[in-house]
């Protein structure tokens, strides 16, 4: 496992481009494009204001600027690069900006919701939806943007507009294979549907009643199967044969499986046992690996840490607040705001609890590796948490100062990640063949 240098960042913005071949990053007003593996700065790009968001195209050849405050968006050309495009969104103001399908077209939602401008970068062409609920991001496939009772699916060259059987429709998802959408109510009552493209009621679900609902959805990479994150601390699996529900996951505040339980591999503690400094065996000639891997597990039943949620105040920390599935479907991680230092991880094909991460701090991100079961997870300090099925490790991130690990994301091959703090970043760079991707499993590998 190496490390790159330190770079300056501004307002956790850095994304690698969906073909893997660049990674963008702001300071400030400055836009940085650089080339994956050599990270050497390819494109420097000025904006009129501080950038507050930044998104990439489908294809890689175009990445949108928003500067909110301003009310503007600027788009910058890879291939061109003495090309740009600014976008003013004047009085109405703009507090979000994406891409809408293929290239061609920047979807802005203005103040207060009152609209959506769309707009193409091809016809300069400009035309409008009216009182939207948000903005989601963009697919080749179309944009699902829920309104209050209904939902608009904006494709290429088309729009398809169809009631939705809910009081205050909360939220959408889109399965991966692009055939099914999941829209959810306010949280205010619990309902779940799934439609079609057209609009046909596919089925509609309903965990329980007069009390806080869905929280969180996801889908699993495979289309089969619907999580759904409640209030109650429940995470409820459907199918996607009948669009029943095959089982429900609790999370406990006290673990007594001692096969279960995993604290966060740290420095030695009375509760933890006895850790050792391990280093990578065929590391050709680099440093040890900077982690430690627990060697024993404290007693149990061991309680987790709990939050007691403020009654009197607006969004109690309760519930389900993240869902992740692994990338080959296998593994759902899962975070209840009421334990925030844990990660459950379940095993969909056995239907059962697999493991729980046990972290000394509230966990801040999580992310799977997209090719393989292998979870990152940050939790604000100076370690980045590492887990396969053969084990978890902690990774100190060097350099001089404190690097706080905010945020983090996987570029798409899985041989890096990258690490984000609130002034700085670098990269992660993971040995897939015979180095940490060897010590962690390859896929197949579960016990």
């Amino acid at each position: 496992m190496n490390f790159s240098e330190v770079f300056k960042l501004s307002g956790l913005l850095c994304k690698f481009s969906p073909d893997g071949k660049y990674l963008a990053s702001c300071v400030q007003y400055r836009l940085v494009v650089r080339d994956v593996h050599t990270l050497q700065i390819l494109h420097l790009y000025t904006c009129l204001d501080q950038i507050q968001h930044i998104e990439w195209s489908a294809d890689s050849l175009f990445i949108l600027c928003a500067m909110y405050k301003r009310g503007q968006v600027q788009v910058w050309s890879l291939e061109q690069p003495e090309w740009h495009c600014r976008i003013d969104e004047g009085s109405a103001g703009l507090v979000a900006s994406c891409w809408g399908p293929g290239a061609s077209h920047i979807l802005n939602t203005t103040e207060f919701h009152l609209r959506i401008t769309v707009w193409s970068l091809c016809t300069k062409s400009v035309s409008y939806i009216k009182y939207p609920k948000a903005c989601q991001q963009g697919e080749a496939r179309g944009v699902p943007i829920p309104e209050s009772q209904q939902c608009l699916v904006c494709s290429c060259g088309s729009r398809s507009h169809f009631d939705t059987e809910t009081q205050d429709l909360a939220g959408i998802e889109w399965a991966p294979n692009g055939c099914v959408l999941a829209v959810w109510d306010t949280c205010l009552e619990y309902k779940v549907l799934l439609y079609s493209l057209d609009g046909r009621l596919l089925s509609a679900y309903c965990a329980y009643e007069w009390s806080l609902g869905v929280k969180s959805v996801a889908w699993s990479p495979s289309s089969q199967f619907l999580a759904i994150g409640s209030y109650d601390g429940k995470v409820r699996i459907l199918n996607h044969v009948t669009w029943k529900m095959i089982t429900e996951f609790g999370h406990p505040a006290t673990i007594s499986n001692p096969k279960i339980w995993c604290p966060c591999p740290a420095l030695p503690t009375p509760q933890m046992g006895h850790s050792q400094v391990c280093s990578c065996p065929r590391g050709r000639g680099q440093r040890p690996l900077p982690f430690r891997v627990l060697d024993e597990i404290a007693s149990v039943p061991v309680s987790l840490q709990t939050l007691k949620p403020v009654a009197d105040r607006a969004n109690p920390k309760i519930g389900i607040g993240a869902l992740a599935f692994s990338p080959d479907s296998y593994f759902l991680a899962t975070r209840s705001d009421s334990v925030p230092n844990a990660v459950w991880i379940w095993d969909i094909q056995k239907l059962r609890l697999f493991v729980v991460l046990e972290q000394l701090s509230p966990v801040r991100s999580f992310q799977w590796d997209p090719q393989q079961p292998r979870l990152a997870i940050c939790t604000g300090g100076g370690k980045v948490y590492l887990w396969s099925p053969a084990g978890c490790v902690s990774v100190q991130v060097p350099g001089e100062g404190d690097f706080q690990v905010l945020s983090l994301c996987w570029h798409l091959n899985g041989d890096s990640l990258a690490l984000l703090s609130k002034d700085h970043f670098c990269l992660c760079f993971l040995e897939t063949e015979d180095g940490v991707g060897t010590a962690f499993g390859r896929p197949g590998d579960h016990t």
